[in-house]
């Protein structure tokens, strides 16, 4: 068995979402004041690094992280190369067998430098989520910040995946990662009132 990281690090200076809280973490108790440990403090956005959303997210009255199901994010998983589109519609399927597929990891690397965050991505095509409910997926993820575009408002994507049934699972980090099944594990934080939570995503590989 083979286990892949394809979480995106969490760290000081680490890129976010423009105007997001950003990432910090320190040891506030160090061992010289306890007398026995080091103990840290975090301070984030629920959107850091590789994540879920929520409904509750985009949508007042959508679910929030604790009330999503956890057994969306463990079971298998088909990446697809979608390296070099601008967006991912229906169209860019045809000839790709998804019957079965439960969860959908699109790999663009459009992420050029990870120090940086992107300026633009390739997003999701409001049209596509209904022909990935009508294979039975459950579970989208991508390997940029967002399903919609960055400077997207009115976010089609989001609305389009959460009325066909779909979770999104965002900024995953698949460089290292060639096209094929894998089991995914990606749980979420049991957060009560969370509109998004980040995860320690991996890939598993028999």
């Amino acid at each position: 068995m083979r286990i892949f990281d394809i979480s995106r690090k969490l760290e000081n200076g680490m890129p976010v979402w423009p105007g997001d809280t950003a990432f910090q973490f320190e040891v506030s108790w160090p061992m010289e004041e306890s007398g026995s440990v080091n103990v840290g403090r975090l301070e984030l956005s629920t959107h850091t690094g590789t994540h879920v959303d929520a409904p509750f997210h985009f949508d007042n009255k959508g679910k929030r992280i604790i009330g999503l199901d956890l057994s969306l994010y463990i079971g298998p998983a088909r990446v697809i190369d979608m390296i070099g589109k601008e967006s991912i519609s229906a169209a860019d399927l045809n000839g790709i067998d998804l019957d079965g597929c439960k969860r959908v990891l699109f790999r663009t690397l459009a992420w050029k430098n990870p120090a940086d965050f992107p300026e633009k991505i390739p997003y999701i095509e409001p049209d596509l989520a209904p022909l990935l409910a009508s294979k039975g997926v459950k579970l989208i993820g991508l390997d940029v910040p967002s399903v919609d575009p960055i400077d997207s408002k009115e976010l089609p994507a989001h609305h389009s995946l959460n009325d066909n049934g779909i979770h999104i699972l965002e900024s995953l980090f698949l460089e290292e990662i060639e096209p094929g099944d894998y089991e995914l594990i990606a749980l979420p934080l049991p957060l009560v009132e969370g509109d998004g939570s980040p995860v320690r995503a991996i890939l598993r590989q028999w």
